[in-house]
């Protein structure tokens, strides 16, 4: 080959790389502040007839999330959630209890669907302009107010003749979620995050009065955080 073709086809070569470069290279320094959140977990509901705490006695259900998100500065976002979770009542109450349920006409049992959305603002504990710039492992954090519409069967005794009844209600929450993530390449993270959702209501499950607190629902989430562009501004 001709020296000077050569050295005309090396410097091509070189100069279309460096060009390529320097385009990805413009284009990271465009932070990406957009991020969806999958979830997916155990989960429990703290009912009047959920069951025996204090001795793990209980029952867990799956609970299931996504979430947009958009960062507002190198320390807090904005994040909206929606999800579900199953909820369910369960150990076994002695028969002093079961009579105080049955005089009061309280549900015995209760199981069904709770579904949520809530708002937050997240903090982060180490600070980060550029998604290309965050720190191997970082743990965020916040709370804010959501709505939730519980679907549920319920019945007045245990006997397994018993037709349930539908019942639903809507109440107001606080979400208090928390999380620890693990970056797993230039734009997922992996995450451990748990979740309280602080409801207005004591009556999520037909039975009112018989627990310390209201009803509450708790969730333990591995979640899969993805971060983007949206459409057209790539």
């Amino acid at each position: 080959m001709n020296p000077l073709l050569r050295h005309i086809l090396v410097l091509a070569f070189c100069l279309s790389i460096g060009s390529s470069y320097s385009q990805n290279f413009y284009k990271e320094r465009i932070s990406r502040d957009n991020i969806l959140t999958l979830g997916i977990g155990p989960s429990f509901a703290y009912i009047d007839n959920g069951g025996q705490y204090r001795d793990y006695n209980f029952a867990i259900k799956p609970a299931f999330s996504i979430a947009l998100t958009r960062k507002l500065n190198p320390m807090v976002e904005l994040r909206t959630t929606t999800g579900v979770q199953w909820i369910s009542s369960g150990g076994n109450p002695p028969i002093a209890l079961r009579d105080k349920w049955y005089f009061n006409n309280a549900s015995f049992t209760a199981k069904g669907p709770a579904y949520y959305f809530d708002i937050i603002p997240s903090f982060y504990l180490i600070p980060f302009s550029n998604h290309m710039n965050r720190s191997t492992v970082n743990l965020y954090g916040g709370a804010g107010l959501g709505v939730m519409h519980v679907v549920t069967e319920q019945t007045k005794s245990f006997s397994p003749e018993e037709r349930p009844s539908k019942n639903s209600i809507t109440t107001g929450y606080v979400p208090i979620r928390a999380g620890l993530s693990l970056r797993v390449g230039p734009y997922s993270d992996i995450a451990g995050e748990g979740t309280m959702l602080w409801t207005f209501t004591d009556n999520l499950d037909g039975n009112v009065g018989f627990n310390r607190f209201g009803d509450h629902l708790f969730q333990a989430q591995i979640v899969f955080r993805r971060y983007f562009v949206p459409k057209g501004m790539d």
